[in-house]
């Protein structure tokens, strides 16, 4: 029949199981930087979400990632023409209705500079739904009034377009996304800050907190020793002997 849809949409994915509450606090205490390192080191190497930069300095978040994948327009299957009145039926309306407090909503826009991937009432809905924070591989509008929600956003930028005004539609939510070259899962865990984002493999999450938290105690301890005047060479990475110095200062407790 020539009225049937060529393709379902929304596209949708399973919503993934809950976040374990105290893995997510303890992830907020890690540095992104450290996180990424300590992936690394797992042979998990592309973890940083390039490309996004934080709205305001300082923001840090934590949270379980969910997603939100745009695709190219194809005019017999999905436009912009409608504004609104046709967004309101796509993933970009549908994901916001299934987020739940802590979520992070990671969003694969292919880098774009001319769609808004959301707008202040959008943002100010994610806010009431209790979202953490948004990762935009692409651009937001209405800046001064989205900067007001204190909503904490990466993104590459902004621009005066609505969602789907210039090449992009919002496809599909809660599937797997590519977002500023990396793979991001629903379910997934996200650590963000002024470096920017790292996606966090739910399962590796608890190996990386421990990981994490010594690599950051004895980076403390050397920041400490080269301020008052220890040698680069002994405190960065640690030796042997400094090491067992770094040991025996955690031991009394100012670690």
């Amino acid at each position: 029949m020539a009225d049937e849809p060529i393709w379902d949409l929304p596209v949708r994915g399973p919503l993934p199981a809950p976040a374990d509450s105290d893995m997510v606090k303890a992830l907020a205490a890690v540095s992104s930087a450290t996180a990424c390192a300590k992936l690394h080191a797992q042979g998990i190497r592309r973890t940083f979400v390039s490309g996004p930069r934080p709205l305001r300095p300082g923001q840090k978040i934590a949270g379980r990632v969910r997603t939100l994948q745009f695709m190219p327009q194809r005019e017999d299957i999905a436009s912009g023409l409608g504004q609104e009145y046709v967004e309101r039926y796509t993933a970009l309306w549908a994901v916001l209705e299934t987020i739940e407090p802590g979520d992070v909503l990671v969003v694969q826009a292919y880098g774009s500079q001319s769609t808004g991937c959301f707008g202040d009432m959008l943002v100010r809905y994610f806010q009431q739904k209790g979202g953490a924070g948004l990762v935009i591989d692409g651009c937001f509008r209405d800046a001064p009034r989205v900067r007001e929600t204190g909503v904490p956003i990466w993104s590459t930028g902004v621009t005066p377009h609505y969602a789907s005004q210039a090449e992009l539609f919002p496809w599909a939510y809660d599937v797997p996304v590519a977002c500023g070259g990396v793979l991001a899962l629903p379910g997934d865990l996200l650590v963000a800050d002024d470096d920017g984002p790292v996606v966090v493999p739910r399962r590796t999450a608890p190996d990386i907190v421990a990981a994490a938290r010594d690599h950051e105690q004895w980076e403390r301890f050397s920041r400490a020793r080269i301020e008052e005047g220890g040698a680069l060479t002994d405190y960065y990475p640690l030796t042997p002997d400094t090491r067992a110095e770094y040991e025996r200062w955690r031991a009394t407790g100012r670690g």
